[in-house]
């Protein structure tokens, strides 16, 4: 563990870490300023698959958060290079937002409604989930097919509290068809991984600061990277003691965060 002082790279979810819904967490905006002002780095890591980065762009503009494109290292990235690697040349159905399918595509995957020719479900976080759409997903899975998820998070924070997520989804579909899909974001290191391959950085000069035990701290342990709790989303304190995954260190937000990182 090195001091907390000495990170470099910040890599930083976004729901409950940063802000909860529309509204933002207090100390949000200061720590993005100061890391951009000393010559420091971060990156968001969101296991989000609801939208695509452009959509996150313009909600940090929205909310007063310094973002680009190139700040991004998303579920929906991962999960359109794994499909590359795995499912190129393959019709894929995606159980997904729009926003989702249209950067599957934007990467060159081929999008089907047309069950016939359904190679993999790919699911991710589905704020415009139907009915139709668990139906068409059961059949699939009943059918056999590959099964893909961008992320096994239970639920999303919200400013009102939280909402059923992609594992919620996954859960459900689980009990209708017996069908478990590969996870691909967080808890898996492989988006962390990303990241340092695209800042540069080594593992010992990243923090991950995020609100999840089971996602954003397991997945910097998985990685070998130090971690940060929040608890102004998801995990409380209580969850700690419980947890397989433990954070090198805990804050109440991450403007507590902030304070001990320039001491």
């Amino acid at each position: 563990m090195n001091s907390i002082k000495d990170k470099r790279l910040f890599l930083l979810d976004m729901d409950g870490t940063l802000y909860l819904g529309d509204r933002l967490i207090e100390g949000a905006r200061e720590f993005l300023n100061w890391v951009n002002q000393t010559g420091r780095k971060y990156l968001f890591i969101t296991n989000n698959s609801s939208k695509g980065v452009i959509d996150y762009v313009r909600k940090m503009e929205r909310l007063g958060l310094p973002a680009k494109q190139e700040d991004f290292v998303t579920s929906v990235q991962l999960c359109a290079r794994f499909l590359k690697e795995n499912y190129s040349g393959r019709k894929i159905y995606v159980l997904g937002t729009k926003s989702f399918k249209s950067e599957l595509m934007a990467n060159g995957m081929l999008v089907t409604d047309n069950l016939d020719e359904v190679g993999c479900l790919v699911m991710g976080f589905d704020t415009e989930l139907t009915f139709s759409k668990l139906e068409d997903a059961c059949r699939l899975l009943l059918r056999g097919v590959d099964y893909i998820a961008t992320n096994p998070d239970l639920v999303c924070p919200t400013e009102f509290g939280s909402v059923p997520d992609c594992g919620s989804v996954a859960q459900m579909l689980y009990n209708a068809t017996g069908r478990r899909p590969r996870f691909l974001g967080k808890p898996e290191p492989d988006i962390l991984y990303m990241a340092l391959e695209k800042s540069g950085f080594e593992p010992s000069e990243a923090l991950v600061i995020g609100d999840r035990l089971y996602t954003d701290i397991a997945s910097g342990v998985r990685a070998g990277i130090d971690t940060a709790l929040v608890l102004s989303g998801e995990s409380a304190l209580e969850d700690v003691e419980k947890s397989e995954s433990m954070p090198t260190w805990i804050f109440k937000s991450i403007k507590e965060c902030h304070r001990a990182i320039i001491g």
